[in-house]
């Protein structure tokens, strides 16, 4: 049963008068006063932090101190919230003061949207442009990424800013826009598509995008500290011997994971609680069901890494041992930590992709979606399912032999209600008068790319194909083929098609040059890892092509002529560990390769170990 909102208790009105009205415009709580009592709460927390940490025997061990880092972080956080005037209800209701139904007096124009609103459609365009400027940054680090891979010979970064920029592009992608669709689209339409007048917790919703501001400055400080060099994973022990950049990526991944959890509780109560009379389960839209399972995800798998965060911290800081195998715990509890939430993760980024192309398909093929409960059903299947796949990623990592049949049967399972949506989705398809609008081609591109992606997964869920292909080019390639494809082109197809609602502006339907822009390169990006010698291990060091000869500075001009060529060169030059002393280049090709690997092979020769990571780079260590 929907439970009504009261008259006036949720209401969002204009509220005349009062002290606030009467402040000048730099004396009103937004974005400027959260800047300023963010700056004041990191100085007084690094303070604070150096007091109760001097007496510390492991900083003169180990000539750092992790704990004003952390200690500033938090308070900073606090400090911007309170400067947004996030606290200013609490001391309300603590001086015996009503809540008032807004927070200030009418603000037009757009500084509503720089202030700690609580109308569920501003929370909603904060979050677009919030997650377009997140993408942006992590597209940039990826664009140096590619930049120092041009040349085998020549650097543009040097080997640590190339691991600190890998982890940026990575961590940036992976948690920032974790929430690119549920945030801006989310927000919005939740409440409209079940009719709804607000969100059931309007302050948690606002303060669950106000986080993602601060993780964003926090990671990007990371930078000042010299980066992190783990990846986006952060895996153990290293993540507990880096410097103090990783206290960055540990406070800004943290504080994602909380925003993300209250975004979930508060979708779920809403669509549980606030649905207009008549709007039954059979009836919600399947936007609306990608969200609502989603949300769960996010709910009951976000807090594990949280959790896990926390002891990372208390390990950098508090000297405690959770992932420090010499002292009693475990760097292998970290992995299943991190993987328990994070492949749910890729499902909380894929979902609302699939909601969302779901919403628009029908609309553009002019017929009520095929299979409207098979789909439903399709999606709570994945979100179940996800949460029995996550040791897939520990094959390689010394699980029980016992286990992986079990995991292989799950991770392959999850693909039945996966193909319950694409089938849902080529039933839409079957004898429609299809209109390839903009938004309908980025349905389709989101459709062909995510398919690529789910079939190359077919292949890591199989045990003897995984611990080949594991950390090869062949998982990066079907990784991006299943983000990429499944979130981000879903979210164009969202902004083209319900902008023109959110924010009145119609985009140019000629458009079609940035599907181009966008699937063209990204094909021509990820499709080498999934063709070409998957056993080859990826290197997050820039000098891997310099070791085996290969140039990869021929690969734009080539890559139409030759492409199964220039599909190894790729391969090839992002495998293996190598000098950074320049090399004449040999002549491109498979006899140029293994002619340079022979001769690698014949001068380590004294080295077993090291010749057998030579002799089959499928099964290098690391990677």
């Amino acid at each position: 049963m929907a439970i009504d909102i009261q008259p006036g208790a949720g209401r969002i009105q204009p509220v005349s008068g009062g002290p606030e009205s009467a402040r000048p415009w730099w004396m009103k709580p937004a974005v400027h006063t959260g800047i300023v009592g963010a700056v004041i709460g990191y100085f007084l927390g690094h303070w604070l932090g150096n007091q109760l940490s001097s007496d510390y025997a492991r900083n003169a061990l180990s000539d750092t101190n992790d704990f004003p880092i952390v200690l500033g972080y938090l308070l900073g956080v606090v400090g911007w919230l309170a400067g947004l005037g996030v606290f200013n209800d609490i001391g309300r209701l603590m001086m015996g003061k009503p809540l008032r139904d807004v927070e200030y007096a009418p603000a037009g124009g757009l500084a509503k949207y720089f202030r700690y609103t609580l109308d569920h459609k501003v929370v909603g365009i904060q979050y677009l442009f919030g997650m377009i400027t997140y993408f942006l940054t992590g597209g940039l680090f990826a664009m140096a990424i590619r930049t120092e891979l041009l040349s085998p010979t020549y650097h543009v970064l040097s080997a640590n800013a190339y691991l600190m920029v890998v982890g940026e592009h990575g961590t940036m992608m992976m948690m920032m826009m974790s929430s690119v669709v549920l945030g801006p689209f989310g927000q919005y339409f939740a409440p409209l598509m079940i009719g709804s007048k607000r969100m059931a917790f309007p302050r948690i919703e606002a303060i669950g995008f106000w986080l993602t501001p601060a993780a964003y400055v926090i990671l990007l400080s990371g930078i000042l500290f010299g980066g992190f060099p783990t990846g986006w994973t952060g895996y153990a022990p290293l993540s507990i011997q880096a410097g103090q950049g990783m206290d960055a990526y540990a406070i800004a991944f943290g504080l994602m994971g909380i925003s993300m959890i209250l975004a979930g509780f508060n979708i779920i109560v809403t669509y549980i609680n606030y649905r207009a009379p008549g709007m039954r389960w059979s009836r919600l839209p399947m936007f609306v069901w990608s969200m609502f399972t989603v949300s769960f995800l996010q709910v009951l798998a976000v807090p594990v890494i949280v959790a896990g965060f926390y002891m990372m911290i208390a390990d950098r800081t508090a000297q405690t041992a959770f992932f420090v195998n010499q002292l009693g715990g475990s760097s292998y509890l970290y992995q299943n930590v991190f993987w328990f939430f994070g492949h749910p993760e890729v499902y909380i980024l894929a979902l609302p992709g699939f909601g969302v192309v779901s919403e628009i398909i029908p609309v553009f093929c002019r017929k009520p979606l095929f299979g409207y409960r098979t789909a439903a059903a399709g999606m709570i299947g994945v979100a179940l399912l996800s949460f029995f796949v996550w040791q897939h990623h520990l094959f390689d990592s010394g699980i029980n032999p016992d286990m992986r049949p079990l995991f292989m049967l799950t991770t392959e399972l999850i693909s039945i209600p996966t193909g319950f949506i694409y089938l849902v989705a080529l039933g839409t398809f079957w004898k429609a008068k299809i209109r390839f609008t903009v938004p309908m081609l980025f349905c389709l591109a989101m459709y062909s790319n995510f398919l690529i992606g789910g079939i190359s997964g077919v292949f890591l869920s199989d045990v003897p194909a995984d611990t080949t292909e594991h950390g090869s080019f062949f998982v990066m390639a079907h990784f991006h083929y299943t983000i990429m494809g499944g979130l981000i082109f879903a979210f164009m197809a969202g902004i083209y098609y319900w902008l023109p609602k959110m924010m009145g502006i119609k985009l140019n339907e000629l458009d079609h040059v940035h599907l181009l822009q966008l699937d063209l390169p990204a094909a021509v990006r990820a499709r080498p890892g999934g063709h070409a010698q998957a056993g080859v291990r990826v290197r997050a060091e820039p000098a891997a092509a310099q070791r085996l000869g290969v140039d990869l500075r021929v690969l734009p001009g080539r890559v139409a002529a030759d492409l199964p060529v220039q599909l190894h060169h790729v391969h090839a030059g992002l495998a293996g560990e190598g000098s950074r002393q320049p090399v004449a280049v040999p002549r491109p090709g498979m006899a140029g390769v293994l002619a340079a690997a022979a001769g690698e092979l014949r001068a380590h020769s004294g080295d077993p170990v090291r010749a057998l990571r030579i002799r089959r780079p499928g099964c290098a260590a690391g990677g």
